[in-house]
């Protein structure tokens, strides 16, 4: 399976000169012989810088006025590599070799709130071995000063803020290429292979690559053409010839060949030192892959067991609820009842109180005219009328009610 693999470098200005040169080929005679001239007008860009990176850098610095403390050794840029294996832009063709390495683009435009106007350069190199592009940007960070303005500033260190800053990258590329349609892995970040990442170029000085070649080019396997001891026979006998034409010739070829060997020894055990490093870190990347795959087990293991402790906590907060309501409607069913217990029994009283009230006032009109025949008084209106006047007290009971409410309001006004 092809892994999908991304790679950060991180620029100083003194780094920077030669990426440029490599990414934008401006050097006639390349010490990677990895490239193909002939093949470098395939190579196309995404973003085309038109200035060196430093001239770019300083004009993107100066037209956005992009803050942060920039020294001689201080992280300006950033260079992202985004490749494949051969096997996987054989399988996919030209057009979707295009497209995978335009998604890259697009991923970086996105990533962290970055923004396309940060990227210097974005070139995919097709004269070399396998497919790559080579994205150049500016750490540009989105931030506020100490008056808590907006600003805008370069700083690599708060960019790639976090320990495991690229194991986020790595989590986020394979998650954005994954989603637009390509079938491929997670790439492994240096933090968990433990693996140095070495250049091409840096991993041919290590083997002394360009030597050993022009070594087991030159190399002579053959013996040098020396007589026949049949023919010698036919020869006069004699110790100066047979040394000269036979046993020097040998002794110069074995000795030649002595020295050869030490050589091409001494190259071959360069490379076996490089194999067994590699074998250590193919052990190491291995066993982590065991071990990631064995974490992967057990978080599906503890998913399925968080699921279950889910569904069982669904089903009795969903049985709880129902008790619940239950209880709910019971209660509101026996407080409804209550309460028109409650009501009946005030409606009956209120009805008695009615009554009496009614009763009382029938009463009172039957005493009055009562008391008028008994004393000879001529009308029961005067006898109200004077003794409402006397006492301030009201016959009609809703009168003398609204008189004493009014009394009391009086009263608290005067208070306040």
């Amino acid at each position: 399976m092809s892994y999908a693999i991304v790679r950060n470098d991180k620029l100083t200005r003194a780094d920077v000169n030669g990426s440029y040169i490599h990414n934008d080929r401006r050097s006639k005679g390349h010490t990677n012989k990895n490239i193909d001239p002939t093949r470098t007008h395939l190579n196309f860009y995404f973003k085309k810088n038109k200035l060196t990176y430093l001239k770019e850098f300083d004009k993107l610095r100066k037209e956005r006025d992009l803050k942060g403390s920039i020294r001689s050794n201080s992280i300006i840029m950033c260079e992202m590599m985004f490749t494949s294996d051969q096997e996987f832009f054989d399988k996919i063709g030209e057009e979707e070799t295009r497209r995978y390495f335009e998604e890259c683009y697009k991923f970086v435009c996105n990533y962290k709130k970055l923004g396309e106007e940060n990227i210097l350069s974005a070139v995919v190199h097709l004269d070399e071995d396998t497919p790559h592009m080579h994205l150049v940007f500016v750490p540009v960070i989105h931030t506020k000063d100490k008056e808590g303005k907006d600003i805008e500033k370069i700083c690599a260190r708060d960019f790639w803020k976090g320990r495991d800053s690229y194991r986020q990258l790595q989590n986020a590329f394979y998650e954005h290429v994954k989603s637009k349609g390509f079938e491929l892995e997670r790439g492994l970040p240096v933090e968990e292979t433990g693996a140095k990442h070495e250049k091409i170029e840096d991993l041919k000085k290590l083997t002394n690559y360009e030597n050993t070649k022009k070594i087991l080019k030159n190399i002579k396997l053959e013996l040098p053409e020396v007589p026949d001891i049949n023919d010698i026979k036919l020869i006069k006998l004699n110790k100066e010839k047979v040394e000269n034409e036979i046993i020097k010739p040998k002794d110069a070829l074995i000795k030649e060949l002595h020295e050869e060997n030490k050589v091409l020894h001494q190259e071959l055990s360069k490379q076996v030192v490089l194999v067994e490093t590699a074998e250590k870190y193919q052990k190491e990347r291995d066993k982590i892959l065991a071990d990631n795959e064995e974490l992967h087990n057990s978080v599906k293991i503890m998913e399925k067991e968080y699921k279950k402790k889910s569904n069982t906590l669904d089903l009795q907060f969903s049985n709880r609820k129902r008790d619940l309501e239950i209880e709910f409607k019971e209660k509101e069913r026996q407080l409804k009842s209550d309460c028109r217990d409650i009501i009946d029994d005030y409606e009956k009283e209120n009805k008695h109180l009615k009554r009496l009230v009614t009763t009382f006032k029938k009463t009172i009109k039957i005493f009055i005219k009562w008391i008028c025949k008994k004393f000879d008084i001529a009308e029961d209106y005067s006898l109200i009328r004077d003794f409402e006047k006397e006492t301030r007290v009201s016959l009609d009971a809703e009168k003398q009610v609204q008189k004493e409410d009014r009394e009391k309001e009086m009263d608290w006004d005067y208070e306040r």
